[in-house]
């Protein structure tokens, strides 16, 4: 072999090590989705910033909160420039029913224009997040899955996807169910689904791969959050009691599209929290 052949092989060795090495440190990078609202104080003061913090940690999609006709008092323009500067993709939005809040970009007012913004930004689902104490009502109960059709009826019209997110009341009793089988068997699974909170439904004493068995497909979204021993309380995944390899296993039968890491509170500082819950779940085979 002369000189130019033999460097010529040198060299295209070389590259394909080159690009071997980046195709192996993508592959080992893994990125999850996380709910906003877990770092919610640290958003009031700085939302560019801590976006920059989150996918520092690894979380470069989202789930959001409090869109009000604005997005954290930013414009669509002005928050999908944030969004693109962070190198953030925002999955789904969290909205209240309106029953209660009179405010804009709820189910009840100004739905139309939220489900405008929100896919001006790219998202792909909404989500009626929460009742207030005071929407807990039968009156309440008896109206939700009307409006819950509604409001998925516009938003699967403009291409997303919808769904309801559930805390432990809806495991009550409601005339001759439960709240949350009455709001599933009551509305058209073309236009609501359910965003499952694994720690909420596990705290109400109920399993979620019973519901994934008798409600299949029904749950495209899911949050993925742990409970603590002993006091219940929530914790980041990894140090508490739920069963998530069991449950992950069934998200062919749940119909899971995209979960969301979420922890309302936390007893220490609120991001190495989400880093401990990121790291644990970046071993897991269903990432």
């Amino acid at each position: 072999m002369n000189r130019s052949s033999f460097l010529k092989t040198i060299a295209a060795g070389t590259a394909g090590l080159y690009t071997t090495s980046l195709f192996a440190a993508s592959a080992k990078k893994k990125y999850m989705a996380m709910q906003l609202f877990s770092v919610r104080e640290a958003v009031a003061k700085n939302l560019e910033g801590t976006l920059e913090k989150l996918v520092g940690i690894g979380y470069n999609e989202l789930e959001i909160y409090g869109y009000d006709g604005s997005f954290f008092g930013k414009t669509p323009a002005e928050f999908r420039s944030i969004l693109k500067n962070t190198g953030v993709k925002v999955v789904s939005s969290h909205h209240l029913t309106g029953f209660q809040l009179k405010s804009k970009g709820t189910l009840k007012n100004g739905w139309e224009k939220a489900v405008e913004d929100l896919h001006a930004i790219g998202a792909r689902y909404m989500a009626c997040a929460y009742l207030f104490p005071e929407e807990r009502t039968s009156e309440v109960y008896a109206a939700l899955p009307d409006l819950l059709n509604k409001s998925g009826e516009k938003a699967v019209a403009a291409g997303m996807g919808f769904a309801y997110h559930n805390h432990d009341f809806e495991f009550e009793k409601y005339n001759n169910t439960l709240v949350y089988d009455h709001l599933i068997t009551n509305t058209a699974p073309k236009l609501v689904n359910m965003e499952l909170d694994l720690y909420w439904i596990s705290k109400a004493g109920q399993d979620p791969v019973a519901y994934f068995n008798k409600y299949p497909g029904r749950f495209p979204l899911w949050h993925v959050k742990d409970m603590e021993a002993g006091t219940g309380a929530i914790t980041e995944v990894g140090h508490g009691t739920i069963d998530f390899d069991r449950i992950f296993a069934a998200r062919k039968t749940a119909g899971l599209k995209k979960w969301f890491v979420e922890q309302d509170t936390s007893k220490g500082d609120m991001f190495e929290s989400l880093k401990f819950s990121h790291d644990h779940l970046a071993t897991k085979k269903y990432i």
